[in-house]
């Protein structure tokens, strides 16, 4: 175990100086180690103050930061230094505090996006595939967008902008977008109620609340996401109420996202749902049929381009995704995915069949109360037909197609066997049903009518 030392025993020999280790050695084999994230984050800072014949005092800039390496990575830190200079045993800990510079916001970048470093890890960055102009607009979202658009503009238009959704609805796309638009001309925070909290805590045990006051308070534009996660932690809520209030009165813009609109949320002081219902606030509705498609396709086109995919995938596909995966885009784009590799790993497009096996855990079928009887009905309301017409052995078009239609959903939704599906229709023999099937099949690609009437009767039993 790693042995932790505010003060080094001056009665162990110092090593002799041409031995001593190369530091900056040590620090380049802990980045290859641990990775530049967690590098920049903790480690970056420890420096070599003293070394003896058989350990190593080292320097870490704050308490916290010294328990915090020490429970993670110290044993391997010391198996590193080990590789360098086999004689070193143990390593020890003082707290030595240095003042850095760059632990203040940092808005000389191209960006001009808040940097922040050493005691706060450099976290604010944006994704530039979450842009407004890959943000696929519908019905569900389309006033989201436009009041994220706007404030982009004219800044404290509606102040603070809230937008609340379930999880995997593109409010973080949104966010995100806003901090592209505006990085390179104004003072841009964005972060997540969790980072929020974790500095805040990471300041007091540093004693740098001054510090982080100043930090979070100096945006033109403030972004924070999830805040639905300082629920019942009232030291943290008190610290964002101050920090909201400090905001407005310097006239800078907030942007808040959440779960749920400020009213519902539990264990949130009242005053904060009154501050943060005082603006705009919009929610986003999960997307309808039409628009999953479309946010298929884009997402579709995109991979395509970014990965230089050969596959193609037909719109039957799309369209069952988009009628089957239906608790949020993330899910969404998710089964695409899978749907590529599968496609990538096969060098074929699937079929609807192999979607339903490679999504058998997205879709639970059992979940959903489609079976043929339900399909029956429903189509025989959209074409305005009794259900005995329906059946019936009449082949007139204005009976045969809807039965057709009738058939191949029931092929497709439901888990009954082609002989089954037969004598849910009256006895009809399974070749029928095959026959059917293609008949359909091939009047998708063609009938643009009949194209949309199915698209219309999966919404109504989907």
């Amino acid at each position: 175990m790693t042995k932790i030392l505010t003060k080094q025993n001056t009665n162990i020999p110092l090593a002799e100086e041409e031995n001593l280790i190369n530091w900056n050695e040590v620090l380049e084999k802990f980045k290859q180690t641990y990775g530049n994230d967690i590098y920049e984050s903790w480690i970056k800072n420890i420096n070599l103050k003293k070394e003896y014949n058989h350990y190593v005092v080292l320097s870490a800039p704050t308490r916290f930061v010294r328990d915090w390496i020490v429970s993670r990575y110290a044993d391997k830190m010391l198996d590193i230094i080990k590789t360098i200079k086999k004689s070193i045993e143990r390593i020890e800990f003082s707290i030595e505090e240095i003042q850095d510079k760059s632990t203040k916001l940092d808005f000389t970048n191209k960006q001009q996006v808040t940097s922040i470093q050493n005691s706060f890890s450099n976290y604010n960055r944006f994704s530039s595939n979450s842009r407004f102009d890959n943000f696929i607009v519908g019905e569900s979202n389309e006033l989201a967008y436009t009041a994220a658009r706007k404030i982009c503009i004219q800044t404290a238009h509606y102040n603070p902008l809230f937008i609340y959704s379930p999880v995997g609805m593109g409010k973080t796309h949104l966010l995100n977008a806003i901090g592209l638009e505006v990085g390179n001309t104004k003072k841009v925070m964005f972060i997540s109620a969790e980072r929020f909290m974790y500095h805040f805590i990471k300041s007091i045990r540093g004693n740098e609340m001054v510090k982080f006051k100043d930090l979070f308070r100096m945006a033109n534009i403030f972004i924070i996401d999830d805040i639905q996660f300082v629920s019942g932690k009232e030291a943290i809520q008190e610290e964002f109420f101050h920090t909201f209030n400090a905001l407005i009165e310097r006239g800078s813009q907030i942007v808040i996202s959440s779960s749920k609109p400020p009213a519902d949320l539990d264990k949130i002081q009242e005053r904060i749902k009154s501050r943060m219902s005082g603006g705009l606030v919009i929610d986003i509705q999960p997307p309808d049929f039409e628009l999953k498609v479309k946010i298929l396709k884009n997402k579709f086109k995109e991979i395509k381009l970014n990965f230089k995919e050969e596959c193609d995938l037909s719109d039957e596909v799309f369209e069952f995704l988009a009628s089957e995966i239906t608790s949020s885009i993330r899910e969404l784009v998710g089964a695409l995915n899978r749907v590529l590799a599968f496609s990538k790993i096969n060098t074929k497009p699937p079929t609807i069949h192999e979607c339903k096996k490679i999504l058998k855990d997205f879709i639970n079928y059992n979940s959903k109360s489609i079976n043929v009887e339900s399909i029956q009905n429903i189509v025989a309301l959209h074409f305005n037909l009794n259900i005995q017409e329906m059946l019936s052995a009449r082949r007139s078009r204005s009976l045969a197609r809807p039965r057709q239609i009738a058939m191949y959903l029931s092929k497709q939704y439901t888990t009954n066997s082609l002989p089954d599906i037969g004598r849910k229709f009256s006895n009809r023999d399974h070749t029928t049903v095959i026959h059917a099937v293609k008949k359909i099949d091939e009047l998708i690609k063609k009938d643009n009518e009949i194209r949309q009437s199915i698209i219309e009767i999966k919404k109504k039993f989907l």
